[in-house]
């Protein structure tokens, strides 16, 4: 990634299947998502009801970080994926993406996730709080 280039971030509801694959490869991610399974990726993505996506403002505009979310806009929103390209980490699109959540949001709206354990460090150093008492139900499938 060019030092220079400005990001671009967005809501992209109709964001491209194949571009979402890649950037949840490209973060890492893929190893914990069902990046083989293209229905349940086009699910995951018809699902969210947020999805925030940055691109670096090049000609073709690659796409090198997604925020997949479930909000009712009201009171709390849910990041399902917060994925950065592994050419694009440390310089601040993770961040970035989790200020236009809030920007888009608005403060009356809390945000939650689950992080990753390598990932932890990372939304500490952006002020979230962490949380002890989260419970799970794992997937079967």
């Amino acid at each position: 990634m060019a030092e220079n280039s400005r990001v671009l971030y967005a809501s992209e509801p109709a964001l491209d299947i194949a571009e979402f694959r890649r950037v949840l490869v490209e973060s890492g991610l893929g190893e914990t998502r069902p990046v083989d399974d293209p229905a349940r990726l086009q699910a995951m993505l018809s699902g969210a009801n947020l999805v925030l996506t940055a691109r670096l403002d090049i000609e073709d505009k690659p796409l090198v970080g997604v925020a997949r979310a479930v909000t009712d806009f009201s009171w709390v929103c849910y990041i399902s994926e917060l994925a950065v390209s592994r050419s694009a980490q440390g310089l601040g699109i993770g961040k970035g993406l989790m200020d236009e959540a809030r920007r888009q949001l608005g403060p009356s709206v809390a945000i939650s996730l689950i992080s990753v354990p390598g990932a932890v460090g990372f939304y500490e150093r952006i002020g979230m709080q962490r949380m002890a008492d989260a419970f799970w139900f794992s997937r079967q499938g």
